[in-house]
């Protein structure tokens, strides 16, 4: 069984009993990095050595593991933080064993996307999840495609290009559309701001840009 764990985003409370379970009784542990999980592990007395599988190493990686899976050993992956394969490694592992005919089970849980869409304040019975949008190369495309989305717009984004992404946001959808941008969700300093696209822009240019962000955009209407 391949066993997809999310661990926590922020307050270590955020992992379920269930994941501690799995992690515990897996033959293998995959971390997108040791150093992260490392102290995770310690504090849920989970006595494993977890192995790296991040992007670097994860195509090299696949057959090994599909024929760990083979023999009847349980393998869980994890992430740094939220769940596996959700803008981080593990959708090559998850597609190649299931052409192999291997179970595989994604536990529920932490994730960054979720609450700062609920708490956004805008429609959430129907989004358009984009992950990280392009660096550069088809980022214009893809903004374009998205102009007349009707749904909430979610998007994960650095700090460092948080404003560059905001001022993108009110070229391509103008700077009146509602938004809300949320940062360092579970954790001490959480924040939700919400505003027009313009509004927002301003405040981050006068405040401290840390942590990862999730921004949310009203849909086109």
């Amino acid at each position: 069984m391949l066993y997809l764990v999310p661990t926590p985003i922020g307050n270590l409370e955020d992992i379920t009993l269930r994941a501690i379970r799995i992690l515990k009784e897996a033959d293998i542990i995959l971390a997108e990095d040791t150093r992260t999980s490392a102290p995770l592990l310690k504090h849920f007395s989970i006595d494993k050595k977890a192995y790296a599988h991040h992007q670097h190493n994860e195509h090299k990686a696949v057959a090994e593991i599909i024929r760990f899976l083979k023999e009847g050993q349980t393998v869980a992956l994890i992430s740094d933080a939220g769940t596996p394969a959700i803008s981080d490694p593990g959708f090559l592992l998850v597609r190649e064993a299931i052409k192999n005919g291997l179970d595989v089970q994604c536990l529920p849980g932490a994730t960054a996307f979720v609450p700062a869409l609920v708490a956004s304040g805008l429609p959430c019975d129907r989004f358009c999840f984009e992950g990280f949008l392009p660096v550069k190369k088809g980022r214009q495309t893809r903004l374009k495609a998205l102009a007349d989305e009707p749904r909430t717009l979610v998007c994960y984004e650095s700090p460092h290009r948080l404003l560059k992404t905001l001022q993108e946001f009110m070229d391509t959808f103008g700077t009146d559309r509602q938004a809300a941008v949320s940062r360092e969700i579970s954790k001490v300093f959480e924040e939700t701001v919400r505003g027009t696209l313009a509004e927002l822009k301003t405040h981050f240019e006068t405040h401290t840009l840390k942590g990862e962000f999730v921004i949310c955009v009203q849909g086109a209407f």
